[in-house]
């Protein structure tokens, strides 16, 4: 009987698309976890510095455009209804290590084309040293401008799993068919990334789909209300996690880094507006640890929005926090 509950287990894990099917994941441990200052004074990792004999990845761009996408076709900020055509840009890193045809883990990062250039950098000198598996980097920009009413605002910003759906659909297939790449279809292996909206925006691809994703780095995380269209079931955007979201459904198979500056947007503003960027991040690390997840904050000292001088030292050792439990091979 005990053999009987343990394939039903096994089986409605991997229905789910929980770590306990996955073939690779081992349990992470507890370390790093918790609420953690760092600051004021910052100084860039050493990971951002090129090594000699360090095997280079491969880079390959492409322009998307929006009158091809079946997801987002294109918004106006100033004539809502009306279709604005928009190109956006995707950036591809492969691994020199990466052999064809083996099902690669991925990171997706948000607002992509501002984090290319030191991430490959630190992707090639972790790989190298085994502090990450041989992993693909798909860096995509968001459809333009920004805020409320904006095409960035409304894939970033919105309380839903359509986003994650739109890079499922239109942008993991044309990689795979392009540069020849297998990637991953274990929720373990990917992870989503960015700054700002598009923290929110990485968080929302793993909450509306941990079948999908189960690893989540944020900087700056907007999880302030910021959604428009205005939604009745999220009326407070993305504040929503931390106030209900979080609190009232059972935890997920996620693992979440997030860090906050101390003077970050709204630093000021009383929690009744729900455009406090620093409360909104700490309420976040509260829910997330009462509701036992796998989470780690850090409160940057002396810095402001997606401050580069944090990412700077911080983002190596959140890339080692992240992908911990997953093999190195």
């Amino acid at each position: 009987m005990k053999h009987i509950k343990y394939l039903v287990l096994f089986a409605a894990a991997c229905l789910w698309g929980l770590p306990f099917c996955s073939n690779a994941q081992t349990d992470p441990g507890t370390e790093g976890d918790g609420d953690f200052t760092l600051g004021p004074n910052y100084t860039n990792a050493p990971e951002l510095t090129v090594r000699p004999g360090v095997p280079k990845g491969a880079i390959h761009t492409f322009t998307m455009n929006s009158a091809d996408s079946k997801f987002y076709p294109g918004i106006s900020k100033t004539n809502p209804g009306a279709t604005v055509p928009y190109k956006r840009g995707v950036t591809v890193y492969v691994p020199s290590q990466y052999v064809a045809g083996t099902p690669a883990p991925f990171i997706v990062v948000h607002d992509g084309g501002g984090y290319v250039s030191r991430m490959t950098k630190i992707l090639d000198n972790m790989i190298a040293d085994r502090r990450l598996p041989v992993m693909v980097g798909i860096f995509i920009d968001s459809g333009g401008s920004d805020g409320p009413g904006s095409e960035r605002g409304l894939e970033y910003d919105t309380v839903s799993g359509k986003y994650a759906e739109f890079i499922e659909a239109e942008v993991l297939p044309k990689i795979s068919s392009d540069y020849n790449i297998t990637l991953t279809k274990d929720p373990d292996g990917r992870a989503a990334m960015g700054g700002s909206s598009g923290g929110s925006a990485a968080f929302s691809m793993g909450w509306f789909h941990p079948d999908l994703y189960h690893r989540i780095l944020t900087y700056s995380g907007t999880y302030v209300n910021q959604q428009s269209p205005v939604n009745p079931d999220s009326p407070h955007g993305a504040w929503e996690y931390h106030e209900h979201l979080i609190p009232q459904s059972a935890a997920k198979p996620l693992r979440v880094w997030m860090e906050v500056g101390e003077l970050d947007n709204r630093h000021t503003d009383a929690e009744s507006t729900y455009h406090n960027w620093v409360l909104a991040n700490q309420h976040m690390a509260a829910v997330l640890k009462a509701k036992g997840y796998h989470y780690h904050l850090v409160l940057c000292l002396g810095a402001g929005h997606v401050d580069a001088k944090a990412v700077n030292e911080t983002l190596p050792d959140a890339l080692a926090w992240l992908w911990r439990g997953y093999p190195v091979k």
